[in-house]
């Protein structure tokens, strides 16, 4: 009997637990300032820029590489899509072939070659109509990892 309760109170806790404490991203998505926060919530360096035109955008970096982050679809404050955007100065010598080599091979992020040859990687993710800081986490486990290996493939 003791047994039963116990596995009992296991699977209780097993199909309750997993969703009930995920904290939701707020209606409409997130601000700039809520992106910088939760990147240094995470460790992370955050830094909001601001053009000449008012718009805004997060300069930040992982393992020593630097990104940017674009807000998107925004209104009033909240955006509800933002680009992850990473260039790579290879003094022009990065080719469309090499390219297609890693698109081929890679799922979520996209990459080109700009028009002097130099790679760029970028990753968007979408807010709305919902989601959890959890998922947003994931998604950001997902840039750092790709960022990483598009990194070692572009020196070799």
């Amino acid at each position: 009997m003791k047994l039963t309760v116990i596995a009992c109170s296991a699977l209780l806790l097993v199909g309750t637990g997993s969703g009930a404490f995920a904290k939701d991203i707020p209606t409409g998505g997130m601000t700039v300032a809520e992106i910088a926060s939760w990147l240094q919530g995470a460790g992370y360096k955050a830094q909001i820029r601001t053009a000449k035109d008012g718009s805004q955008n997060i300069v930040s970096a992982s393992d020593g590489t630097d990104f940017e982050i674009y807000p998107d679809d925004c209104k009033n404050k909240r955006c509800g899509t933002f680009e992850f955007s990473a260039a790579f100065d290879t003094k022009g010598t990065f080719t469309a072939q090499k390219i297609n080599e890693w698109n081929k091979k890679t799922k979520w992020v996209r990459a080109y070659v700009d028009g002097v040859n130099d790679p760029w990687m970028e990753f968007d993710i979408d807010l709305t109509p919902g989601g959890t800081y959890e998922l947003l986490n994931d998604q950001f486990a997902i840039w750092r990892d790709r960022l990483s290996k598009f990194q070692a493939f572009i020196a070799k």
